[in-house]
């Protein structure tokens, strides 16, 4: 007979980022910064990360677009993918997203892709500790995730292979 599984996630909506501890809102301007870097012609929707490690580090990304599509990458996987190859064995503690649309303004928190979420699950199991997320709109509320597995309940990772 089958089972119903229910899956919980906790998320904490803080109503403006000025309610978040001030290193977290540092590490959120520092998201803003990059965001403002961001290579964004084709979808004209920035996007800035800021991540913080546990050797004291702090490493930014902003989404990189190509004319071929796919080539691309994301935020979240250029800052995790610089500081995997330049720290490599440091953990990552937290993260910091916003994005910001030449389109329209966004004031929703905005949420990692599918894509980035995978990505930042496999460092988080490799590591054995949880990765804070924290992401927001381009003005507006804020949310955080105290865990990738928060955003990707069902993670995919080595011990299915």
């Amino acid at each position: 007979m089958a089972k119903k599984l229910t899956i919980t996630a906790e998320l904490t909506v803080f109503e403006s980022l000025q309610e978040l501890p001030q290193s977290i809102q540092e590490l959120m301007h520092k998201a803003q910064e990059a965001r403002e870097r961001a290579y964004a012609p084709y979808s004209r929707f920035k996007v800035g990360a800021a991540l913080q490690l546990a050797n004291g580090e702090l490493v930014t990304g902003n989404n990189q677009e190509n004319a071929a599509f796919p080539s691309g990458l994301c935020a979240e996987r250029v800052a995790a993918f610089y500081a995997g190859a330049t720290y490599p064995g440091v953990a990552f503690q937290t993260m910091a997203l916003t994005v910001r649309s030449l389109n329209k303004e966004v004031n929703t928190p905005t949420p990692p892709c599918g894509a980035c979420r995978q990505s930042l699950a496999e460092y988080e199991v490799n590591q054995k500790s949880p990765i804070t997320l924290y992401f927001m709109g381009e003005t507006g509320k804020v949310v955080r995730a105290n865990s990738v597995k928060d955003l990707l309940p069902l993670i995919f990772d080595s011990s299915y292979l």
